[in-house]
C-alpha cells in the first residue's frame, strides 16, 4: 500500500490526455503532473537535449516522493527511458504508438504513424515496427509543428485543420485504415480527425494500454493505494502558460488549480 503520488511529465499540456487515463482508471492515485511546456516541443531536439530534459523532470518529481514516473511523452520515451530506468530506482511507464495493435487488426496492412521527429527517428520506434508490423507498411508522417499549435492553444483553428490535411494526404493516397497516434498531444486532434479521415479510417493511442500498465506496475509492486478512499488528490505543475494547462484538465479536475514553477 502506498499513498505516495504518482508523477507525470510530458513537454507541455499533451501528456494529459495520459493522466485523463490513469485518474479513470484509479480515481484513489494521488497525481503529480509536470508540463515543461518551456522547452516544447521535445520531438525537434537533439537526443542528448531530450535526455537531459527527462533526467530534470524525473529527478523532480522524485524529490516530491511520486512512487512511480509516467514519462508521458514518446519523445521522451523512445529517446530516454532506458538510461532512467538504469539510473532511478522507481517504476517507469513509457509511451510507444501503438503499431502493434494497428498491425494486428488492419485489413490493409497499411498503417499511417503521425509522430515527432524525435520518436519517428529513434532506434526504439524502428524496432517496435520491425518486431510488431513485419507484415505491414507503415507511413511514417512527422506531424511538425502540430505540438506548438496546441500548445499555443490554437487547437480548433484553420491552420491546425490545414496542416492536418497535408499531414494525412500521402497516407490516405496510400490506402490506410488505421491511424497510430505517436504523440500524446495528438489525441486532442481526434475531434479534427474524425472530421478529416474516411469513415474506414480508426484512429488509436496509447492512452488507455498505458493507464492498465500503469495499474498492474503498481499492483505488482505492492504500490497500490488502498489507503485514500476513491479520491485521490492531483498537483499541475507549468513552467509557461496557467491557464492553458488548466484547460485542458479543468473538464475532469474542475476544482484542482494549476500553479506555475520556475524550473
Amino acid at each position: 500500500m502506498s499513498a505516495r503520488p504518482i508523477g507525470i511529465f510530458d513537454s507541455g499540456v499533451g501528456g494529459t490526455s495520459i493522466w485523463k487515463e490513469i485518474q479513470e482508471l484509479l480515481p484513489q492515485e494521488r497525481t503529480i503532473y509536470l508540463a515543461d511546456g518551456k522547452n516544447a516541443p521535445y520531438g525537434e531536439k537533439t537526443k542528448e537535449t531530450i535526455l537531459q530534459l527527462s533526467i530534470k523532470n524525473t529527478e523532480y518529481l522524485l524529490q516530491q516522493n511520486c512512487k512511480l514516473i509516467v514519462v508521458a511523452c514518446n519523445t521522451a520515451t523512445t529517446n530516454a527511458i532506458g538510461y532512467l530506468r538504469k539510473t532511478y530506482d522507481v517504476p517507469f511507464i513509457g509511451i510507444e504508438p501503438a503499431i502493434k495493435p494497428a498491425a494486428l487488426q488492419s485489413a490493409s496492412k497499411t498503417i499511417g504513424v503521425l509522430a515527432t521527429k524525435g520518436t519517428l527517428t529513434s532506434s526504439l520506434f524502428h524496432s517496435t515496427a520491425k518486431d510488431h508490423a513485419k507484415n505491414s507498411e507503415i507511413i511514417e508522417q512527422q506531424g511538425k509543428g502540430l505540438v506548438a499549435l496546441i500548445e499555443s492553444g490554437k487547437l480548433h483553428t484553420a491552420e491546425t485543420r490545414e496542416l492536418l490535411q497535408g499531414y494525412l494526404k500521402p497516407m490516405l493516397e496510400k490506402g490506410i485504415d488505421y491511424l497510430v497516434l505517436g504523440c500524446t498531444h495528438y489525441p486532442y486532434l481526434i475531434p479534427l480527425l474524425k472530421e478529416i479521415l474516411p469513415s474506414g479510417v480508426t484512429i488509436i493511442d496509447s492512452g488507455e494500454a498505458v493507464a492498465r500498465q500503469t495499474k498492474a506496475v503498481l499492483k505488482r509492486d505492492g504500490l497500490l493505494n488502498t489507503l485514500d478512499n476513491g479520491d485521490g488528490s492531483h498537483q499541475f505543475l507549468t513552467n509557461t502558460d496557467v491557464a492553458l494547462l488548466q484547460h485542458f484538465v479543468s473538464e475532469v479536475a474542475a476544482t484542482k488549480t494549476v500553479d506555475y514553477l520556475d524550473f
